[in-house]
């Protein structure tokens, strides 16, 4: 079983990588906060990465994850204040015909509004979706931020 606050362990090809669980989200599950960097080895001072901003946040089964043997738990530790409320999301389909999204819609953990074209402040907002250990491990390792997504 995991808990609020709770962090985990995830090895990538360059170290290990860490991630605390914040809270299920319906309809999405598990929302989790990424915490910046790839260790060699683990840090000595979890404590201070756990409070500092996150790196990215997305929707991750991490109780099924664990009961896997694919994340590792380190322990629990407090949620910052600045990560304790559902961040405010990006959401928006792929149009084919021009290979991004034109419509955007913002969603904060309850409801939904369209936007339309985002703002570069906008594009730096999290983008709704739910990875796998593998999609979650290969945007660690690429160093992935959503303001970099082409979408």
């Amino acid at each position: 079983m995991i808990r609020s606050g709770d962090v985990f362990r995830i090895r990538t090809s360059g170290g290990e990588a860490y991630f605390q669980y914040v809270k299920k989200v319906a309809p999405m599950g598990s929302l989790i906060r990424v915490l910046p960097g790839v260790f060699a080895d683990a840090p000595t001072d979890l404590e201070s990465l756990v409070a500092i901003e996150t790196n990215f946040w997305i929707f991750f089964p991490a109780g099924a994850a664990f009961s896997r043997g694919i994340v590792r738990k380190i322990g629990r530790y407090a949620i910052p204040d600045h990560s304790k409320n559902v961040p405010v999301f990006r959401v928006g389909v792929v149009d084919p015909a021009v290979g991004k999204v034109v419509d955007w819609w913002l969603w904060d953990g309850e409801k939904e509004w369209r936007v339309g074209p985002i703002t570069d402040e906008q594009r730096k907002l999290p983008i709704r979706g739910s990875w796998n250990d593998t999609m979650l491990i290969k945007r660690i390792e690429e160093g992935w931020l959503p303001e970099n997504d082409p979408r």
